[in-house]
């Protein structure tokens, strides 16, 4: 029988606007090669799938058309706004507390209300990780389709990860970020270390004046899709590099805007805390429902 699967714009609270997730809320029941299935017949840069859990309040699958990741920030809230519309939201009150079991571990998450009676979703993350980059920056620029003087030299290119890793590229500004023409196939060449990796490049100059930082997200080419419109997982490893190497004491929460390029503006906000020597971000945004998806595929 068919799969129920709903579309939701997460990061935005317009229809269009921020990052498409599909989410299934019945996946009870669906094996991995469904899911599989599902996220490939459905094409968004990941599909979410909620499970019972014995160790959380639900549990959450990510799957891109390829393969499944540990942790997919849009998609999390997708999925919290889904079951907040649905009535199926765990839990009593607001704000509202709970855990999620996902590959990257046992998470908190906070549902809000915002000024609008909107849900607003906001996940903890693992402790941010860096990681040295030591490939050549002529080929990194040649991948996203700069020239070398495009990239910043007063701060570093590194790995970095809140549960998926991705590689944090300053560039000099929105000129830059513009003019990028990604060419995916060749970033396992570059990105030696971590071949598997994605590629997040930001600046400091924005288009919203409220927002600190501008950022876009080239996806690994084993993901199966090009461009990430919003990211609240690179945005929180953002946070966490912002607080590291640009400004120590700023106040949170920072604002990332992302999507701009692609006409799908979106934003998304970043606590950062800092406690035993480690980066703790928490992402927050909200979302809106798009349409029901009908995709085919075996319960088994």
């Amino acid at each position: 029988m068919p799969a129920r699967v709903l579309h939701f714009d997460a990061f935005s609270a317009r229809p269009g606007m921020g990052n498409p997730a599909g989410v299934v809320l019945d996946a009870d029941g669906l094996s991995d090669a469904a899911m599989q299935a599902i996220a490939r017949a459905v094409g968004f840069n990941e599909t979410a799938f909620v499970l019972p859990s014995r160790a959380a309040d639900l549990r959450l699958r990510y799957f891109t058309p390829r393969h499944e990741v540990d942790l997919c920030g849009h998609a999390t809230v997708g999925s919290f706004v889904a079951l907040h519309q649905h009535g199926r939201l765990p839990g009593a009150g607001f704000p509202r507390r709970l855990t999620m079991e996902t590959g990257a571990g046992l998470l908190a998450v906070t549902v809000e209300l915002g000024p609008a009676g909107e849900p607003v979703v906001i996940m903890a993350q693992a402790p941010a990780r860096f990681e040295a980059f030591q490939g050549d920056r002529a080929a990194l620029a040649r991948v996203l389709g700069l020239e070398p003087d495009d990239l910043r030299a007063d701060l570093p290119i590194l790995y970095g990860s809140t549960g998926l890793w991705t590689l944090v590229v300053p560039v000099r500004g929105l000129d830059t970020m513009q003019r990028m023409k990604p060419i995916t196939g060749l970033f396992p060449t570059v990105l030696t270390e971590m071949p598997d990796a994605s590629i997040h490049p930001f600046c400091l100059e924005t288009i919203h004046p409220e927002a600190h930082l501008h950022g876009r997200h080239f996806s690994s080419p084993r993901s199966g899709t090009v461009e990430d419109p919003v990211t609240g997982t690179a945005s929180g490893v953002l946070g966490a590099y912002y607080l590291e190497f640009i400004e120590a004491g700023a106040a949170s929460p920072l604002l990332v805007e992302q999507g701009q390029e692609i006409g799908r503006d979106g934003r998304v906000r970043v606590w950062v805390e800092r406690r035993d020597g480690r980066y703790h971000p928490r992402v927050g945004g909200t979302g809106c429902f798009v349409r029901e998806l009908a995709i085919e595929s075996a319960r088994a």
